[in-house]
């Protein structure tokens, strides 16, 4: 006899290069001490956090980190996923055949109390990097966790199990998931920050190329 699992999600993770690291936590924190100098996020977003600001997708730092993480991410996913299904069914995710685009991305400052209800994201991948977690978020408990959410409520006592998956945030490491996945973030207590960067991803099916028109010969006037 085998157990097996039906139905699974693909979460991608990784760790960022402790220069990269380094970089943005700097970014962070010159963010955090000028907050005026971004734009607010919080109206558009779900979470009910102490701060969250829209970084420039221009700047170097964030720009470096869209080119070499972010994007080569989703296009992990997309290989790992895809590539496992029927050729005929692979619609338009053929390399070559669809672009990679940044929507937007913006830094997070939770502190104690502070938490991201279920939600949701727009475009096609979203994903979190941690760049500071407060010791007393400890992988023993819920607190100041990443939570991915199944389609249906964990209940043990009818064995629905698979239903919620936490990921314990550590500083570098980097997560990219389907924007429809619902997620959450459980608050946690006591002093410190934690900081972290989120973003959404559209991955868009190029038009098809259009066919080379044959040449029109000599003497003939070409018609449209």
């Amino acid at each position: 006899m085998a157990v097996r699992e039906l139905f699974p999600r693909y979460l991608l993770e990784g760790q960022l290069p402790s220069a990269l690291l380094a970089d943005l936590e700097g970014l962070a924190s010159a963010v955090l001490s000028h907050p005026e100098s971004c734009p607010d996020a919080s109206p558009r977003l779900a979470g009910q956090l102490e701060l969250q600001r829209q970084l420039n997708l221009d700047n170097p730092i964030v720009a470096h980190l869209c080119r070499e993480v972010i994007l080569p991410g989703c296009e992990c996913w997309i290989r790992h996923v895809i590539d496992r299904q029927p050729p005929q069914g692979r619609g338009p995710w053929i390399p070559g055949r669809y672009s990679l685009k940044m929507i937007d991305i913006w830094l997070n400052l939770q502190r104690a109390g502070d938490y991201n209800p279920a939600h949701t994201h727009g475009g096609s991948f979203s994903g979190v990097l941690f760049l500071r977690v407060p010791p007393q978020i400890r992988a023993e408990s819920f607190d100041g966790q990443l939570c991915l959410h199944g389609p249906e409520e964990w209940h043990i006592q009818s064995f629905r199990t698979g239903m919620a998956h936490y990921l314990f945030p550590r500083a570098g490491d980097y997560y990219v998931f389907p924007a429809w996945q619902p997620h959450s973030v459980a608050p946690f207590r006591g002093e410190g920050e934690r900081w972290s960067i989120a973003f959404n991803v559209a991955a868009v099916p190029q038009p098809p190329a259009a066919a080379p028109r044959p040449p029109v010969p000599p003497g003939v006037t070409a018609q449209n």
